[in-house]
Order: C-alpha cells, then structure tokens, then sequence
C-alpha cells in the first residue's frame, strides 16, 4: 500500500504557497491529492487540511515530509493502516 500523508496548513495565506512549492517539486511521487478548508458564503477558513497519497522511495517521502516538518504552522504527519 501506497503512504498517505496528512498535512495541516495553519495560516494559509502565508503558508500555501511554500507548501505548495514543496509539493511541486515533490510531484511525481504524488498520486493523489485531497484538501480540505472551511468556506462559506462569508468566511474562509485560514487553516486547511491536505491529503497526499504517496509514490516512490522511502527516502523520498522521508525528504517531503523533513521539509514540510520545517515550516512554521504546517504539522505533517504519515498514516499507517
């Protein structure tokens, strides 16, 4: 089975785009990729939730997750089933 990652984005709008550079260097050992925030009509949360569905070696995934684990307001963390 394929790693899952979970990561918490506190601060969004500081915090995304680093996270999103991260992941983009990182694209071709992602898989799939779900994110979740709280949006209405009238408010937009600024933490959000992403769920990444994993490809390639170990060491890979350990350097994704070392750099993600660097940012300040961003909490990664694996899933084991």
């Amino acid at each position: 089975m394929e790693p899952i990652m979970a990561i918490k984005v506190n601060g969004r709008i500081a915090n995304a785009p680093l996270v999103q550079d991260i992941l983009t260097r990182y694209g071709c050992n992602i898989k799939t990729r779900i994110g979740f925030h709280e949006a209405t009509q009238d408010n937009c949360a600024m933490d959000g939730i992403l769920v990444l569905q994993l490809l390639g070696t170990s060491a890979e995934v350990s350097s994704m997750y070392e750099e993600l684990e660097k940012l300040e307001g961003v909490i990664p963390k694996m899933i084991e089933f």
